[in-house]
């Protein structure tokens, strides 16, 4: 089908609405189509109305302005494409701007480079022309080559043209020597042929003259609106351009010569209407950006130019400066207050910004060129702002502005939770509301606010005397938040908190001059008596001061109710309380001694009264209600000073200055806020910054101390399951804290992995924790035991116990003040924590070094600085180049190009931890994105770290560039700059280095040591004197000169303070009233000590004599004297030697007895890592293993026996009955391998040396009676050489115990079984043997004259010699005539003592063997050795059958003789029984 011609139909092309197709769709030429749609290009044409900034009167103005977008836009783009001219020829230095209004005229002229006055070859028209008379054309059109002009699209001046009745173009080409001028009329649509004339060389110059055409404007003239516009784009470009070029304004000069100065403009107008000067912040960022900033009133305001064109709506580049600000000030602002929760956009809303840029081709939203929309990458430059400015900005004032502005959110918020006044609250739990509570008698209800639901109860009690009418009561749960520091989330989270507000009935931020809207006229505040219940009623204080100040200056509204601290009982029904520890204190003192009948109890928490209590409290209330009362502002600052974080260095003052024993009178009736802070809750303040900072002196925190005084009294050398020591320590050492903080600062003392202790004080015993959690893998209290450690007592030395300053808490004395060790303790172990105002960190050092700096002290040296040291750590620790810190370096090895091998991590880098680290670096986890290794293995275990990383091969030679150490996180950091602790004096101290602490505590230790040589010194000046008093008291019995039995006992103490005996009270307690709740033993104890002492006759207290009278019967002898003569002999040489021994040698002393403890541990630990390296090495069997391990010999059970022996758990009497066995019949068996089977001999120079020491007391003895005295004796070890003692001797004291009632021969020889006193034997004990290692102290005789040892002889038959001189003693006694009632007191069976046997043997008839009865004796020896206070063996006589006891009437009179021929044959035999008993124990 042939295709038919185009054809028209006049019925075809008309449209609805009669218009033909040709009428409807139509075709614009472009010079058509913009004055058709001019908004497409230049804006709208309709006149708007926007509040814009103008000049006028030579001032920026900011206020509303009538003007037509259109117009103002023509006129901006002849003035851009002037002030572009300036990035083409810099030489440009003049612009000049001419607005005629009368005349409708505007000109502007510039200087520089002209438009160039030739024929374009291809248009064929003159270039001027071609760019002011041509749509499209421009010099801007490539976008390869970078340049920052305005234009860009091929409009702008022709638009001008095009929106004008007379376009007058006109310029000087000075490299062409041409002058051009043309006129184009009509809206471009007519134009002039050009005139050209001839210009100078070096003239150069444009000029473009236009009049609008108003009437597409819709206007008649230049209105002074956009006139006014006009001329603030003049100033635009002068503070845009600079001092470089002069611009003029109807042939005035501008005077600016920075950005800074055009800015300036804006911020005078503005602080016109401001309270305070606005901040200038004023940066230049390279050649092509200058910023400046101020703050705004609440709205984002900026000012921004590209290229000289004002981007009035900003852009990217206003973006870019400003998203740097405002991060900044955001991490600022919340860093300074965490609840803030400030966003980027909040921050924005407050600043004013000032931006000129120069951008490479600037791209925009539209024509206007009102909003940049060139990427930042695209911009040709960076602007990193600089941290001056950003620091000057956030200190500009608006970070303050943006905390207000948070705090006024924040409250916005929580008026969300108001209270309101209204009779009945339902919802709340717990809540016991008043019943006139919100009604009309609200104003007389007071809600009391209690310490928990216990306080509850007590309060509950106490309504049953008040009434529920006008009382409510409100439990807390615990502290309340501190809302001063708190977030608006915290806040309305906290339901107590919202409780509070509901019950009151408050509202937020409203001032209260009265409390007529609330539901309570006052708020009681019910807490305990402690540092804690302090710290409770302050929290609440400084709620009510955060939101409604003006509440705590209305009278009577905060009340505290105070009950005692302390209530005194008497048995006559008096009651006393007391309300603080100074008046109970007083009332003690006054007591004096007439605390018989008197018993405190201590109230430390509300839940300790009685509901009884309760009710007596609240009908006395007055007296146990405390008014607060605001004084002046000053109370304010101190309730703001101690909660406010922004007080710090204020709170540091106050707790500086405090001082002990200031506190707050408890009896007052009225207490102001400052004096509450001041007085009361400092006391808290300081209780929990010692809790958190150690003392310089012992380097203990008050709980570790605590532990450590009671494994003291403990005498903890035998492990204790934790759970368990956890409850002696709160017994004990008066511990108010939770359980669970208990045990973990326990389980912290006995760690002893790397990064841990470097001395442990307590053994962990079981599951302590490793470095594979830092000790967070611990075992349950309840599972794992603990003990002191070896070398503890080496650190804390015994002997300075008594000379430290116990605290006293609840009526018992508890732990010191601190402790003091031979060395820095808190060098060793470091400590860290953190208090109210200061915080401290102390790394650990090596105790060695610390022990070679006090020798240098010592020896007047200077010391060597010390640097950080930890046990087991393998890596390397060296100086930073910041001062004042270290570098910690792990270790890591290369095993080949791809693999390295990381065998140690920083201190306090717990493996788990880093093993999660190289699992997110590891290809193949989830969730990496950049992995570094392809995989690693672990060989390490529990204490060794062995990691083998294989690492990915694209990525080994950046991380070798970066560093292994970097980038495998094997670095950190340890500072030295926070050093903060108490010094001696208890008051907060900073220390700049350890040689620093180690200066401090060297002369306080030096001190101590002075101290412990004094105690010690008097200690054996008094023991020196009670043993003299002594012998001469036994002497005197002995003699009958003193008569004990049968008499008054008043008479007898006034008898021998006639003999000039010396008294010697016991350093008992003094008189005090009974504690409750102290422990019945102890409290019976006391008692009966007070009843003993207090009593006196004719001056004489019943306590002086109290050390001879409580001498047991049996250590009456002169055996004991003799023994008691060669003690005072040895005490006197040794306290000679302590007298001549400076207190520098004493420390050297316990210096080097420390390092051989650290020696023998650490040889005990390195034993150990050399079998755990050698075991995971091995490739034996298990069974080769088990061989192997088990090769391992027994030191540390013969060590610990060795610690057992001195330092006893059971603190017994050595000569306690318990202790001796009974001994069996014997069998005629040789003793076992325990019993001492030796003798010893007595020489004759040593009972003349004793009669000659006895003559010095004239008590008259005769040599031959003193003979007479002397006992022959069975077998006793011939390893020992010993003078003749009695069998009570055998349990000799340790010699650096001073005990001074009881004598050092012990009352054992007066203890028999019951039978009959005519068959007895006196046995001689046993000492030590001299070669052999003892747990006990040596004896005080061993220093005296020994008789050579008897030679040895095999024991062949198994039997034991008959001991030829030994007889009855009756018969022995016949010969003499001596009285028995004058000269020797009658030795009888002990009526207090039935079961022991160990004293006292029976001997059979004459004819008995006597070989059967030594080998019983030797049997029962053992379980006398078994006893850790007993230091000697016991050789027992077994008894025969026992008969029955005569009648006292039927009993003969004894007498007691020893002569010369049986002592010389009894000798002989002993050597020979000595003999064959050493060999039995060599079997």
């Amino acid at each position: 089908m042939d295709p038919r011609p185009l054809q028209s139909s006049n019925a075809a092309n008309v449209a609805a609405g009669g218009k033909t197709i040709e009428e409807m769709y139509q075709k614009k030429t472009q010079l058509e189509h913009i004055l058709l749609r001019p908004d497409t290009y230049v804006g709208s044409i309709e006149k708007h109305t926007s509040t814009l900034w103008v000049y006028e009167n030579d001032e920026m103005v900011h206020r509303s302005v009538s003007y037509v977008p259109g117009l103002y836009k023509i006129f901006d783009e002849i003035l851009v494409n002037a002030a572009d001219n300036k990035q083409r020829d810099p030489s440009m230095d003049a612009l000049k701007v001419l607005v005629d209004a009368d005349q409708n005229t505007i000109s502007v002229f510039n200087n520089g480079d002209g438009v160039p006055v030739e024929i374009h070859q291809e248009e064929k028209v003159y270039v001027p022309e071609l760019i002011f008379g041509h749509l499209l054309t421009s010099s801007n059109y490539d976008d390869n080559v970078k340049k920052t002009t305005g234009g860009r699209n091929g409009y702008g001046a022709k638009l001008t043209n095009i929106f004008s009745t007379e376009f007058v173009i006109e310029t000087a080409d000075g490299k062409r020597q041409k002058k051009y001028k043309q006129v184009f009329s009509n809206n471009m649509g007519k134009k002039t042929e050009p005139v050209i004339t001839k210009c100078k060389a070096g003239e150069n110059w444009t000029k473009v003259t236009f009049k609008p055409d108003l009437e597409k404007f819709k206007m008649t003239y230049l209105e002074e609106d956009v006139v006014a516009l006009m001329k603030k784009r003049v100033v635009d470009m002068a503070g845009c351009l600079g001092k470089t070029v002069k611009v003029e304004l109807n042939g005035r000069v501008i005077k600016m010569k920075s950005f800074r100065d055009y800015a300036d403009l804006y911020l005078k107008s503005a602080e016109k209407s401001r309270p305070v000067p606005l901040p200038r912040i004023h940066a230049k960022v390279g050649e092509r950006w200058e910023i400046c900033v101020s703050l705004s009133d609440g709205q984002f305001q900026q000012v921004s130019f590209v290229n000289s064109i004002a981007t009035i709506k900003g852009g990217t580049h206003v973006d870019y400066v400003t998203n740097q600000i405002t991060s900044y000030v955001m991490n600022k602002v919340n860093k300074k207050k965490k609840d803030a929760n400030v966003k980027a956009h909040n921050v924005k809303n407050h600043l004013w910004v000032f931006v000129n840029a120069l951008i490479d081709n600037p791209a925009f939203d539209s024509q206007t060129k009102e909003t940049l929309t060139t990427r930042q990458a695209s911009f040709g430059s960076k602007c990193d702002i600089p941290e001056s400015m950003l620091k000057e900005v956030s200190n500009s004032g608006i970070v303050d502005t943006l905390l207000s502005w948070a705090d006024f959110k924040q409250s916005k918020d929580l008026k969300k939770s108001d209270g309101t006044k209204t009779q009945r609250l339902r919802g709340i739990v717990k809540l016991e509301d008043a019943n006139d509570a919100g009604g009309r008698n609200s104003e007389k209800c007071t809600l009391i606010l209690t310490e928990g639901d216990s306080a509850k109860a007590l309060a509950m009690a106490g309504l049953s005397v008040v009434g529920r009418d006008h009382y409510g009561v409100f439990p807390l749960r615990g502290k309340l938040l501190n809302v001063r520091e708190a977030s608006s989330k915290q806040i309305m989270d906290n339901e107590e908190i919202q409780n509070i507000k509901k019950i009151l009935g408050l509202q937020q931020n409203k001032e209260y001059t009265n409390v007529k809207s609330l539901r309570y006229g006052h708020l009681m505040i019910m807490a305990d008596q402690d540092h804690d219940g302090s710290h409770i009623k302050g929290l609440l204080i400084n709620f009510i001061h955060s939101f409604w100040p003006s509440l705590l200056k209305v009278p009577s509204f905060m009340v505290e109710f105070t009950t005692p601290i302390i209530r005194a009982f008497h048995s006559n029904g008096t009651k006393l309380s007391f309300y603080s520890m100074p008046e109970y204190e007083s009332w003690r003192e006054n007591l004096g001694n007439n605390a018989n009948g008197w018993k405190i109890k201590y109230y430390k928490g509300l839940g300790t009264s009685t509901p009884q209590e309760g009710r007596e409290y609240f009908r006395d209330l007055d007296k146990h209600k405390k008014d607060f009362v605001w004084d002046d502002e000053q109370d304010g600052t101190a309730i703001e000073m101690a909660f406010s974080k922004k007080k710090t260095e204020d709170r540091k003052i106050w707790i500086r200055n405090f001082e002990p024993g200031n506190h707050r009178d408890h009896m007052d009736r009225y207490i102001n806020y400052r004096d509450f802070v001041n007085k009361e809750l400092i006391l808290f303040s300081r209780a929990d910054l010692q809790r958190s900072i150690p003392a310089m002196v012992d380097g203990l925190k008050p709980g570790q101390r605590k532990i450590l005084f009671c494994s003291f009294k403990k005498k903890l050398f035998k492990e204790i399951k934790v759970g368990q020591f956890i409850g002696y320590v709160s017994e004990h050492s008066a511990y108010h804290h939770g359980e669970q903080s208990l045990a973990s600062t326990i389980i912290n003392m006995a760690q002893d992995f790397v990064g841990s202790n470097n001395v442990n004080l307590l053994k962990p015993n079981g599951q302590f924790g490793t470095r594979n959690l830092g000790g967070k893998d611990h075992a349950s209290a309840r599972y794992i035991y603990t003990e002191l450690n070896t070398f503890t007592r080496s650190i804390f030395h015994e002997d300075d116990d008594k000379l430290l300053e116990y605290l006293n808490e609840d009526g018992k004395s508890i732990e010191p003040n601190w402790y003091i060790p031979i060395i820095p303790l808190v060098l060793v172990n470091g400590s860290e924590g953190i208090g109210t105002g200061w915080s401290s960190y102390i790394p650990n050092y090596n105790p060695r070094d610390i022990i070679a700096n006090v020798r240098r002290l010592l020896n007047e040296e200077i010391m060597v600085p010390m640097h950080p040291w930890y046990k087991g750590f393998k890596g390397i620790i060296e100086r930073s180049p910041k001062e004042g810190g270290y570098v910690v370096n792990g270790l890591v090895d290369e095993i080949d190009e791809q693999t390295f091998r990381i065998t140690e991590l920083p201190i306090r880098k717990w493996t788990q931890d880093y093993k999660q680290f190289l699992e997110s670096v590891t290809d193949g986890s989830p969730n990496v994105k950049d992995p570094l290794i392809e995989d690693f293995r672990q060989n390490g275990d529990d204490a060794i770290v062995d990691i083998e990383v294989r690492m990915r091969p694209d990525k080994i030679a950046g991380i070798m560039q970066e560093g292994l150490l970097k980038k495998f996180k094997l670095t950190s950091t340890i500072s030295t700059s926070n050093m903060h602790l108490f010094d001696a004096e208890g008051k907060i101290k900073k220390y700049e280095t350890p040689e620093q602490i180690l200066e401090e505590f060297f002369p306080l230790r030096l001190e101590y040591y002075e101290r412990r040589k004094k105690h010690i010194l008097e200690n054996l000046e008094r023991l020196l004197l009670v043993l003299d008093n002594k012998v001469r008291f036994i002497l005197g019995v002995v003699n009958g000169e003193i008569i004990v039995s049968n008499r008054k006992k008043a008479d007898l103490l006034i008898e021998l303070q006639q003999k000039g005996f010396t008294p010697m009270p016991r350093k008992g307690k003094s008189a005090e009233p009974q504690v409750a709740g102290a422990d019945d033993e102890e409290q019976e104890d006391d008692n009966n000590t007070r009843e003993q002492e207090t009593g006196s006759v004719e001056g004489v207290k019943r306590g002086d004599y109290e050390y001879l009278l409580s001498m047991s019967i049996g250590t009456l002898t002169l055996e004991s004297v003799q023994k008691l003569l060669t003690e005072k002999d040895e005490k006197e040489k040794e306290f000679e030697i302590l007298k001549s021994t400076p207190s520098k040698s004493m420390w050297l002393k316990d210096l080097e007895e420390l390092e051989k403890k650290l020696d023998e541990s650490d040889r005990k630990e390195a034993e150990e890592e050399r079998k755990r390296s050698s075991q995971a090495n091995r490739k034996t069997s298990n069974r080769g293993e088990t061989k192997a391990a088990a090769k391992k010999p027994p030191q540390p059970r013969k060590y610990t026996k060795k610690v057992k022996n001195v330092e006893p758990e059971n603190d017994n009497s050595p000569m306690e009955v318990e202790n001796v066995a009974e001994v069996p019949k014997p069998k005629g068996r040789a003793g076992s391998k325990n019993s001492q089977s030796s003798t010893q001999t007595v020489a004759d120079d040593e009972i003349l040396s004793l009669q000659e020491r006895l003559a010095a007391y004239n008590f008259g003895a005769s040599s031959d009676q003193s003979a007479g005295m002397e006992t022959e004796e069975p077998a006793a070890p011939a390893a020992k050489k010993e003078v003749p003692k009695r069998r009570g001797a055998a349990a000799k004291k340790k010699s650096s115990a001073i005990v001074l009632e009881d004598s050092d021969s012990d009352n054992v020889a007066n203890k028999d079984d019951g039978d009959d006193d005519d068959d007895f034997e006196i046995m001689q004990p046993v000492a030590p043997e001299t070669g052999k290692k003892k747990g006990g102290r040596k004896p005080a005789a061993q220093n005296a004259k020994k008789a050579p040892a008897a030679t040895k002889k095999r024991n062949v038959g198994g039997k034991q010699p008959k001991l030829l001189g030994q007889k009855l003693i009756t018969d022995m006694l016949e010969s003499t005539g001596i009285s028995p009632e004058k000269k020797v007191r009658k030795m009888r069976a002990s009526p207090f003592n039935k079961k022991s046997s160990s004293v006292l043997g029976r001997v059979a008839a004459g004819d008995k063997d006597e070989s059967e009865d030594l080998s019983g004796s030797a049997g029962s020896n053992s379980k006398s050795e078994a006893s850790p206070s007993t230091t000697e063996d016991v050789v027992e006589i077994a008894a025969p059958p026992a008969r029955a006891r005569p009648q006292r009437a039927n009993r003969k009179p004894m007498t007691y003789v020893l002569s010369d021929t049986e002592s010389d044959n009894d000798s002989d035999d002993n050597e020979e029984f000595s003999d064959l008993g050493e060999e039995d124990e060599d079997d």
